[in-house]
């Protein structure tokens, strides 16, 4: 029981001296101005003019983040929070004397609606903490800038104009905007901007937004349109391949609607036109090295140096491959060599060949393998008429069925060859122009009825083997090389003896030669036109039936000495 009561006793002392120290002598909460007579360590010693010193720590001499600037005999401002602590010593603050002295000015200035200083120091949730000479506000972060800020860094530690949202100043709350400060500044120089704004006037301004049309720049309180198509003279297929966001550029006014307040901007028209003296620089038929920047249906254009285009349309993209999109010929950012072909500088057009800077493959072939060449190459194709030889990356020659053999017809020729095997063939005829290579494998040989050709003429007899009886004739063999055929007509001279029929295979006719086909190797031949003129020829040696002499006698006596002449030789 006594123990409890020495502890209220000593509850009631603690109670009674804080209220003693503390009791209001009129000093504390009010602002005195005090002599700093020394630095110890971390704190300032102050002389208020009171029975004691305070002592306040240096951190409150300077803002956040800055290093305070205080020396003894300065005087500075302070406000008495406590006349005496438990140590007898006056409890000062350096930062409430500021932050009292700030409310003040800061009520003044809102009421005033007047722009106020502050620091950016520090960063909280929604947003930043700026300090307003003594007093903190809070910076919302929509506040911070007219557009969205991805870095703040730079704006923070800087002196720089707010303007004042709110204020309670029993809360202690004060909402301040860094954005409406420079609205009020871009209206200004929005209004000034458009009244002086001309067409051909150069601007420095800021890419404040990029799309796929082009990029929307800040000129200073006035957005302009930067297209696509005047960003630069050469071709760039998204603005983004330039510029970025948050860029500076230099500009030209292009064009200023008054009414609309539309400006159009331009950057490539400071630079000079690349097009200028273009048809010297690339004469018809000279050969340049260029970059393919895009590829259509209808072929490919290729730069030959920024802002410089010309097209190479697809027929004149390959000697060989016909009919292909461009896009299997070359690739985008391709190096290429091309030949100008036209260039008309007023439309700004270049007519650009790529095969043309390749060479001719048929010019380069027949420089190479003259007619009477012998070539070897690959069997890459059968058709109906021939064979197709690869005798180039992407050049055939052929062989028609009749060049494939001397003795054989041309489709059982053709029987003997197939699809990817290996042949020589003798180089016969090259057209560039039809860009055709006539080949022959037959050639290869000597013709064994090229003896016989210079040897027999039209009108000769000869004796011929039957190989073949068709109904409209039979088809004969002269000396086993040359193939002969008599029509049924050309038989005999008798039109009852015009029997195909009564020719067995192998039996040996005597026919005179009609015609004579060198190309084909055929002849042409008829017993009825041999019998015509031998008759004439009896006629003509042993008289005419006038004479006394019977038509059986003459030719009677015309066979007998033709046997005679035979049997001579």
């Amino acid at each position: 029981m006594a123990q409890a009561n020495t502890l209220g006793d000593t509850e009631d002392f603690a109670t009674l001296l804080d209220e003693m120290m503390g009791a209001d002598t009129g000093f504390a909460g009010s602002v005195v101005t005090g002599r700093v007579i020394r630095i110890d360590d971390d704190v300032a010693v102050v002389d208020v003019g009171l029975k004691s010193e305070g002592r306040v720590p240096l951190k409150e001499f300077a803002p956040q983040g800055m290093k305070p600037e205080v020396k003894p005999g300065d005087m500075v401002e302070l406000f008495i929070e406590r006349y005496e602590d438990r140590d007898g010593a006056i409890v000062l603050s350096r930062e409430k004397a500021r932050r009292e002295e700030a409310w003040t000015l800061l009520e003044k200035a809102a009421a005033a609606q007047v722009r106020v200083n502050g620091i950016i120091f520090g960063r909280v949730k929604g947003g930043f903490t700026v300090d307003l000479g003594g007093a903190v506000a809070f910076l919302p972060g929509s506040q911070v800038d007219i557009r969205p800020v991805r870095d703040v860094g730079p704006l923070m530690g800087m002196s720089q104009p707010f303007q004042i949202l709110k204020m309670d100043r029993a809360r202690g709350n004060i909402v301040v905007s860094r954005r409406a400060v420079l609205e009020e500044t871009r209206a200004e120089q929005r209004s000034e901007l458009i009244q002086g704004l001309k067409e051909g006037m150069i601007l420095d301004g800021v890419v404040k937004n990029i799309t796929d049309y082009g990029a929307f720049v800040d000129l200073g309180g006035v957005d302009g349109l930067l297209h696509v198509t005047d960003i630069a003279w050469r071709r760039i297929n998204h603005p983004s391949e330039a510029l970025t966001i948050g860029m500076p550029v230099k500009v030209q006014v292009v064009r200023f609607n008054q009414e609309t307040q539309r400006i159009s901007l331009g950057m490539k028209q400071l630079m000079s036109d690349p097009w200028d003296g273009v048809a010297i620089k690339y004469p018809v038929s000279g050969k340049f090295a260029g970059r393919v920047t895009n590829i259509t249906d209808y072929g490919a254009f290729v730069e030959l140096e920024p802002g410089v285009e010309g097209l190479v349309h697809v027929s004149e993209m390959s000697w060989t491959k016909k009919n292909v999109h461009p896009g299997k010929i070359v690739a985008t950012s391709e190096q290429v060599d091309v030949l100008i072909l036209d260039v008309d500088e007023p439309k700004r057009r270049i007519s650009l060949g790529l095969k043309q800077a390749q060479g001719n493959p048929w010019e380069v072939f027949q420089d190479a393998n003259p007619p009477g060449s012998i070539i070897e190459g690959e069997i890459r194709n059968i058709t109906e008429f021939g064979l197709f030889i690869g005798i180039a990356a992407d050049v055939d020659g052929m062989v028609h069925m009749s060049d494939i053999s001397w003795d054989v017809q041309g489709e059982q020729a053709m029987a003997a060859y197939q699809k990817g095997q290996i042949v020589k063939a003798k180089v016969l005829d090259v057209d560039v122009e039809k860009e055709r290579i006539s080949l022959g494998i037959k050639q290869l040989e000597a013709d064994p009825a090229a003896e016989v050709l210079d040897r027999i003429r039209k009108g000769d007899i000869v004796n011929c083997t039957v190989t073949k009886v068709e109904a409209n004739g039979i088809e004969v063999k002269v000396e086993e090389i040359l193939t002969g055929f008599i029509r049924r007509a050309e038989l005999a001279r008798d039109r009852q003896d015009q029997r195909p029929e009564k020719y067995a295979i192998g039996e040996i006719v005597e026919a005179k030669i009609v015609a004579v086909d060198r190309a084909a190797r055929r002849l042409s031949l008829t017993v009825k036109g041999k019998e015509v003129e031998e008759e004439r020829e009896a006629m003509k040696e042993f008289g005419s039936v006038d004479s006394g002499a019977s038509l059986g006698d003459i030719l009677g006596a015309a066979i007998r000495r033709q046997r005679e002449m035979a049997g001579k030789e």
